[in-house]
C-alpha cells in the first residue's frame, strides 16, 4: 500500500489537483524553485530574513522545505506524493540555509521566529499552514508571542497542522496543545507509530497520524530522497485541508478542521491519535452540504 491510499488521499486527489485560491503557508526551508517537479507550480514567497528560494541546493534547510514541498505541489507522475499541485504554496522561510549538510541536526527556529513567520504568512493570505519546527531558546515569552501567534491564525479562519517532533517524548509543546493545531504523529505504512515520533494527550484528543516512514520526494541534486518523521508526516494532512477546502470552498476552518479530525474515527482515550482518513472527511463534508 502507498502511502496515499494509506490515508484515502488517493481517490480525493482524482477529483481535483486543489484550486489556485487555496494557499498553503509553508513555514519550514526555502525551496528549490527551479526543480523541474515544481515547474509551473503557483510558488510565491514571503521572504522574511531568508530567501525563499534556495541559495545552496545541499544545505539542510533547502533540502528539508524542498522535500515537504514537493509532497505538497509537485507536477503530477514525480516521485514525490504532489497532493496538491493546483493549489497555491507560500514559502515563509524560517530556517537559515548557513546550517549544516545532510547528516547534521535538523534546522532549528526561536518561538518568536515561528511566531513572527505564522502572522506573516496568514496576513498573506495563507488558509492552511504547514509547521514543521525544532525550536531553540524556549521560554514563557516566546511561548506567549507563539500561543498568540497560533490565536491570531485560528482567529482569521486558518487550519494550522504541526508535525508533533521526533524526540519519541510523550507530553505536549505549545504548538501541539494549541485548540486550533492538528498535531500529526508519523506510522508506518501499517498504520503503527513509529519509534522516533513524539505522542500525547493533546495527540490523542485531536492529532492525527499520517505516512512518517520511507516517503519518498523531491530532492535537490537530481533525484529523488525518501525520508521519515513527523516532518514527512505532516504535509499528508496539510494537503488533505487543502483539497478539502478545494472541494468545498464555502466551508469554514471549524468544519473542515471536524470532518478531518472526526474522520479518524475512534474515540479519543489514547495518546496515539488515529490515522488520517482523507476520503472518509471528503464524505463527511459532502453529507453536510447536501451534495455529491
Amino acid at each position: 500500500m502507498t502511502p496515499l491510499e494509506l490515508v484515502g488521499l488517493k481517490a480525493l486527489m482524482e477529483l481535483s489537483p486543489g484550486r489556485l485560491e487555496v494557499t498553503i503557508g509553508l513555514i519550514d526551508g526555502p525551496v528549490y524553485t527551479s526543480h523541474p517537479d515544481l515547474a509551473g507550480r503557483n510558488i510565491r514567497e514571503v521572504p522574511g530574513k531568508q530567501a525563499g528560494t534556495c541559495s545552496r541546493a545541499s544545505s539542510v534547510a533547502c533540502t528539508h522545505g524542498t522535500f515537504v514541498a514537493g509532497i505538497l505541489m509537485a507536477k503530477p507522475g514525480s516521485a514525490a506524493p504532489g497532493i496538491c499541485p493546483g493549489c497555491t504554496l507560500l514559502v515563509r522561510p524560517i530556517f537559515s540555509e548557513n546550517g549544516g549538510r545532510g547528516g547534521d541536526p535538523m534546522p532549528s527556529a526561536t518561538p518568536q521566529e515561528l511566531a513572527e513567520a505564522i502572522v506573516e504568512a496568514v496576513n498573506a493570505g495563507a488558509r492552511v499552514l504547514n509547521l514543521s519546527a525544532s525550536l531553540l531558546q524556549p521560554s514563557a515569552k516566546g511561548e506567549r508571542a507563539l500561543e498568540a501567534a497560533l490565536d491570531f491564525a485560528a482567529y482569521r479562519g486558518v487550519v494550522s497542522v504541526a508535525a508533533a517532533g521526533n524526540q519519541g517524548t510523550v507530553g505536549s509543546s505549545a504548538i501541539t496543545r494549541h485548540f486550533g493545531v492538528i498535531p500529526v504523529a508519523a506510522c508506518d505504512l501499517e498504520g503503527h507509530p513509529v519509534s522516533e515520533t513524539n505522542l500525547g494527550g493533546s495527540l490523542g484528543r485531536r492529532g492525527l497520524s499520517a505516512p512518517g516512514e520511507g516517503v519518498t520526494s523531491l530532492g535537490t541534486e537530481g533525484k529523488p530522497q525518501t525520508l521519515g518523521g513527523t516532518s514527512a508526516a505532516a504535509p499528508f494532512v496539510t494537503g488533505a485541508v487543502a483539497l478539502l477546502w478545494s472541494e468545498f470552498p464555502q466551508a469554514s476552518a471549524a468544519q473542515i478542521r471536524q470532518a478531518v479530525i472526526q474522520a479518524g474515527g475512534r474515540p479519543r482515550r489514547t495518546i496515539v491519535p488515529p490515522l488520517l482518513n482523507a476520503w472518509a472527511a471528503y464524505r463527511a463534508l459532502a453529507n453536510n452540504s447536501g451534495g455529491n
